[in-house]
């Protein structure tokens, strides 16, 4: 079967707005990546500074979204949609899945306009596989989701992924985190997935704190929730084994560097509709 791709080609002219802090580069900092701008490393200095754990919480993010991504194609899930996606950093995910299963059709969506200029990096997948990129914000489910139904068969289970994303999502009088996760998980399938980790204050709450203000402060929302608020996010889905834990704690690898919970700073879980 041909290589099967499908992207938005960027656009000249995309206004990438650099001299404002964005999360997702920020996030790419951390992670040692090069795809960032003064005002992202001047806001994830100040982080770091608040938090000193930054760099290994992110990593420890990663490392969970690849273990739980391989957990779920073991189980026998070919399709993945993943909002929030960021910066590439690889192994991105379709890499993961598509390493199980060659076949894996691969979804990614963000709201920042330079990881749609890095969006070819997303789709070097597989001969028999698909991987998409959807340009879209979080809080327009609809929207993404409609532009991924031209990729994936939402009348089959679908692994939805929300790694180190629901804490920019602030509570407020008609918007909450659990809206978010609802718009998209009322139009998945039986035996989807659904994938979460979460920013949290339960470790570290000082620390948290003055993380908080930093995000705050260079124009983004940053909520911690506690671990009843983030297992609450998954509604009435059955979660895996082991629950809701300390992201290094949900099914670590043999040899993994370890990681403390407070370093970490997040919570993670899988759980399937079914």
């Amino acid at each position: 079967m041909a290589d099967e791709t499908a992207h938005q080609t960027p656009q000249i002219g995309i206004n990438l707005n650099i001299h404002q802090a964005h999360s997702a580069r920020m996030y790419d900092y951390y992670l040692g990546g090069v795809t960032n701008f003064p005002a992202d490393r001047e806001a994830a200095g100040r982080a770091l500074a608040a938090f000193p754990n930054a760099r290994l919480a992110a990593h420890a993010n990663r490392a969970f979204m690849r273990r739980a991504t391989r957990t779920i194609a073991e189980l026998g899930v070919d399709q993945f949609l993943d909002i929030g996606t960021g910066i590439p950093t690889s192994p991105n995910l379709h890499e993961v899945a598509q390493g199980v299963d060659a076949g894996a059709r691969v979804v990614y969506a963000d709201n920042d306009p330079i990881v749609l200029t890095h969006a070819e990096a997303l789709l070097e997948g597989t001969a028999q596989g698909r991987t998409a990129y959807v340009q879209g914000d979080v809080r327009d489910a609809g929207t993404i989701l409609d532009a991924a139904a031209r990729t994936l068969d939402l009348d089959r289970p679908v692994a939805l992924s929300m790694v180190a994303l629901l804490h920019f999502v602030a509570d407020r009088p008609g918007e909450s985190a659990l809206d978010v996760v609802e718009a998209f998980t009322s139009r998945l399938a039986p035996g989807s997935y659904l994938v979460i980790t979460h920013f949290t204050a339960d470790f570290d709450p000082e620390a948290t704190a003055r993380m908080e203000n930093v995000y705050r402060s260079s124009g983004t929302d940053l909520q911690a929730r506690t671990r009843a608020e983030v297992t609450s996010l998954f509604g009435d889905w059955r979660l895996l084994d082991p629950g809701v834990v300390a992201s290094p704690r949900w099914r670590p690898e043999a040899g993994a560097a370890a990681v403390t919970d407070a370093q970490a700073g997040c919570y993670g879980g899988v759980a399937r509709l079914g």
